[in-house]
């Protein structure tokens, strides 16, 4: 709801009607105002007279789909911060490729449409107020913690990178005992066994990725003194993502008969 009691708009764009029917009832029971469309061209331009609170996109559209519609609507500084969620088939790629294009969040689409509509809900309070934990996560003011089960590992780094975070991540999965240290957001020193740096930032989504198994915890205001890790966590996240594939391919060779 907005501030004057009016229910918040989201543009729904969608061209599968019977899941965006369901979604729709969803997000209506959340609160929210739904305007669905199934043709994205067209739903661009409704933007210039009816801008929504957020814009909720498949990836998959065959005219354009989120990951497009979130680089145009960044280039319009009218628009720049206006939520972008993209909806897709749920893997670390796509989620990779979605948070690089622009979009503030990414949905498997695969979720129930009540738990899709009451993620969305929460997006959009932490855009309008700010990096909320307690409410997100429902966690003590002091510290952002959770299960991998839950809540992927580059999910997680982005939600701090976006919301300029300084702290510590301290990562205990099955193959790795690590730390990721934040400075406004940008990822500074990270240690993972014998790996220090942007190795050790790529180890560690190399581990925790597919696992689904292991905990997190950020302790926030906690610094580094050391310097490590010298690119980006989108770049590093990407080159994680590309080692995993490129290591599960040669693990399929190697089995095929």
């Amino acid at each position: 709801m907005t501030a004057t009691g009016r229910a918040s708009k989201i543009l729904l764009i969608e061209t599968n009607v019977y899941f965006a029917k369901r979604l729709g009832d969803a997000l209506k029971r959340e609160g929210f105002e739904v305007i669905s469309c199934t043709q994205p061209a067209y739903a661009l331009t409704t933007l210039e007279y009816d801008t929504p609170a957020a814009i909720l996109c498949a990836t998959n559209l065959r005219e354009m789909g989120a990951l497009e519609i979130a680089r145009i609507v960044r280039s319009d500084s009218k628009n720049a911060a206006l939520p972008i969620i993209a909806l897709g088939d749920g893997s670390q790629r796509a989620l990779m490729e979605a948070f690089q294009a622009g979009c503030d969040d990414y949905i498997d689409r695969h979720r129930n449409p009540t738990i899709i509509a009451a993620h969305v809900r929460n997006i959009i309070i932490s855009k309008a107020e700010g990096f909320q934990p307690t409410q997100m996560l429902a966690q003590a003011d002091t510290s952002l913690s959770g299960s991998l089960s839950h809540h992927d590992l580059p999910g997680v780094i982005q939600l701090l990178t976006q919301a300029l975070q300084t702290g510590a991540l301290h990562i205990n999965a099955s193959e790795a005992d690590a730390v990721l240290f934040f400075d406004a957001g940008v990822i500074t020193h990270a240690e993972c066994g014998v790996f220090f740096g942007d190795e050790a930032v790529i180890q560690i989504l190399k581990s925790c990725t597919h696992t689904g198994k292991g905990v997190y915890k950020f302790a926030y205001g906690s610094n580094s003194t050391q310097r490590t890790v010298l690119r980006s966590a989108t770049d590093l996240m990407l080159d994680a993502m590309r080692e995993y594939d490129e290591t599960q391919r040669d693990l399929a060779d190697k089995e095929a008969p």
